[in-house]
């Protein structure tokens, strides 16, 4: 038998987001740093220069040259309209004495168990929605709201540092608007009845699921906030958007989300990528990407022995210098979690790639996957060539 569904009312579900995590991360690395605006998104050859009286020369937004684009940056960055995913030159215009700092991953992977493993010995039915956010039911446990997500938010700060904001209510799709209300370190607690008064005067692209086209696509039939959503008619929105996602639109604006949270989920594929600090040509640099496709052939394998998945669908992802994308994928007889075999598939789909211009990304994939019980090891039986 499955588990009892509870009424709106009775669920308590908490959205927790990091506070700029990847920034924060840094910030503890670089305290001195601490109320400037930062900027993550820099080649790993911007690391900082640590000078002879120990002090560190970091780079400047104003000294980048290049086609970058920003991970993410601090509030006092945010401050002055530089936010994540813009490119990095319009963002040296904006803050040029901002800090400019690499990615570093590992980093952030790291602090993103210790987060995760933090909650989870306080509340264990969590929803993972990525390295800085999850999904909390706390329906469960005996313990008011406020007091509940103090104790999660100290928890979080005594394993890592870092702070977050959380949001509770009766779903996943207000909690997710609610912990971005107070942030950063922030707690937002709300009951439905609050909803009229506390979302519907916020815009309509607080609601996550509302993207710019389908905002500018509201603004245009004069629907601003998430109120003025709520008492649209249904025949309009459905006339604009189509009935599945105008009557999603409309149940949203009313804060209604059956959605459970999802403790576990198949994944649909696993996949490595990596950007170049140059671009790199097929032909000129063939010893090179051929050492980085080897590489991340075997990080697939890894990742999918670590999982407990053998893949039957092996793909390849190519960026080339103009921007444009392409894709391919070569089926296998019988699924497999063995490098090599994957090197030799991935190796096929280069084959079919066009390989006249210079490359910015390269990317291996594994799909189609198959639940699998043990695991083994891999090994390169050979290297091999990139170009074959």
């Amino acid at each position: 038998m499955g588990e009892p569904v509870l009424s709106p009312a009775s669920r308590r579900i908490a959205h927790l987001d990091m506070d700029a995590f990847y920034a924060s991360v840094e910030l503890l690395r670089y305290p001195e740093l601490r109320g400037l605006p930062v900027v993550i998104g820099g080649r790993r050859t911007q690391q900082p220069q640590v000078l002879p009286d120990g002090s560190r020369r970091f780079a400047r937004l104003r000294d980048y040259v290049g086609r970058g684009v920003l991970t993410t940056s601090t509030y006092e960055a945010r401050a002055l309209g530089v936010f994540s995913g813009m490119g990095t030159m319009k963002a040296a215009r904006l803050a040029p004495d901002g800090i400019l700092l690499p990615v570093d991953f590992d980093a952030y992977r790291h602090y993103s168990r210790r987060f995760k493993e933090a909650v989870a010995a306080i509340a264990p039915k969590i929803e993972d929605r990525g390295i800085d956010e999850i999904y909390i039911d706390l329906s469960d446990i005996p313990e008011d709201s406020l007091s509940l997500a103090r104790r999660i938010k100290a928890a979080v700060m005594t394993a890592t540092g870092l702070t977050c904001s959380i949001g509770i209510t009766p779903n996943k799709l207000l909690s997710k608007i609610c912990s971005d209300l107070e942030k950063p370190d922030g707690i937002t607690i709300l009951a439905l009845d609050e909803i009229p008064g506390r979302i519907w005067p916020l815009p309509v692209r607080k609601i996550n699921g509302i993207g710019p086209k389908a905002g500018e696509k509201l603004a245009g039939l004069g629907i601003a906030t998430i109120g003025e959503l709520a008492a649209a008619d249904p025949a309009l929105l459905q006339s604009h958007f189509g009935l599945a996602y105008a009557t999603w639109l409309h149940d949203a604006a009313r804060g209604v989300d059956d959605r459970p949270v999802v403790t576990h989920s198949e994944p649909r594929s696993i996949s490595r990528e990596t950007t170049f600090e140059r671009d790199l040509h097929p032909r000129e640099d063939r010893a090179a990407l051929s050492e980085i496709f080897t590489a991340l052939c075997l990080r697939v394998a890894e990742d999918l022995q670590r999982k407990g998945y053998r893949s039957r669908t092996i793909g390849i992802k190519l960026r080339y210098d103009d921007f444009a994308t392409v894709t391919r994928d070569f089926s296998l007889p019988t699924a497999t979690d063995d490098a090599a075999t994957i090197r030799r598939a991935a190796g096929e789909c280069l084959r079919r790639a066009p390989l006249e211009k210079r490359l910015r990304l390269l990317g291996v994939r594994a799909g189609n996957l198959l639940p699998v019980a043990g695991e083994g090891t891999a090994e390169m039986a050979v290297q091999g060539e990139l170009l074959v």
